[in-house]
């Protein structure tokens, strides 16, 4: 599967790389599922648009919550993907309505089944046991009730600079108030397999991934894992 932390341009090269992924190389089929947003309509145009341009190949559909699910069976219509599209925005609200969708049984299901689950910053986060988000405020607060699909804390925008996220991320693992993890500069997506990172690719060039853990004497230790360029 893979993670993204990223901004527009660079998220659709990862996207690209994520319908790489799924076994069924023609007539694939991506649903793009923007919760975190509220289900924008102009997030879902624009993506739209952007598939209907850029990857014609690709079947592309919705899964909108708001005011209620746009398909008639959410289950049926997951696990017949071969990829799944998180968009980023709130993570806390994402679970809070997927949690009164019981969206986490049929994610956990179409992961099973071997669907690529994908996203960016919320929609990374979300698969991880947790990370620093701005869901709650402009400041960063620690998130830790992700679905936990991969046993590690998420750090996005690991070199944002309009908030401090990378010191931030690293002080909460140090304190232990979040686990151990992996964080991403923008343009950097995590390819795991069986809940273990294959590999880091980025359509950055230099822009790299991070393994962050704690020292146990109340610091953090931190491993640089390149990524390769797409």
């Amino acid at each position: 599967m893979l993670q993204a932390a990223t901004d527009a341009r660079t998220n659709f090269e990862l996207t690209a790389y994520a319908l790489t992924l799924a076994p069924r190389q023609r007539s694939q089929r991506l649903c793009y599922i923007p919760t975190a947003l509220g289900d924008s309509a102009q997030a879902v145009e624009v993506t739209r648009e952007r598939f209907a341009q850029q990857r014609p190949d690709v079947t592309f559909s919705t899964l909108l919550l708001f005011p209620q699910p746009n398909v008639p069976d959410i289950r049926a219509h997951l696990l017949a993907q071969d990829v799944l599209l998180v968009e980023g925005g709130s993570v806390v609200n994402l679970l809070a309505v997927w949690r009164a969708h019981n969206l986490p049984a049929i994610l956990r299901e179409c992961w099973d089944a071997g669907v690529v689950c994908a996203g960016t910053s919320a929609g990374s986060l979300c698969w991880h046991l947790g990370g620093a988000t701005d869901s709650f405020r402009d400041s960063l607060d620690p998130f830790t009730d992700g679905l936990g699909f991969l046993p590690y804390s998420n750090g996005v925008h690991d070199d944002f600079t309009g908030q401090p996220r990378r010191t931030t991320y690293r002080s909460m693992v140090a304190s232990g108030v979040l686990p151990a993890g992996f964080a991403t500069e923008d343009g950097v997506g995590l390819h795991y397999v069986d809940g273990e990172l294959e590999e880091a690719v980025t359509a950055r060039q230099h822009a790299r991934a991070w393994w962050v853990e704690s020292d146990g004497r109340g610091g953090y230790a931190e491993v640089p894992i390149a990524a390769r360029l797409l």
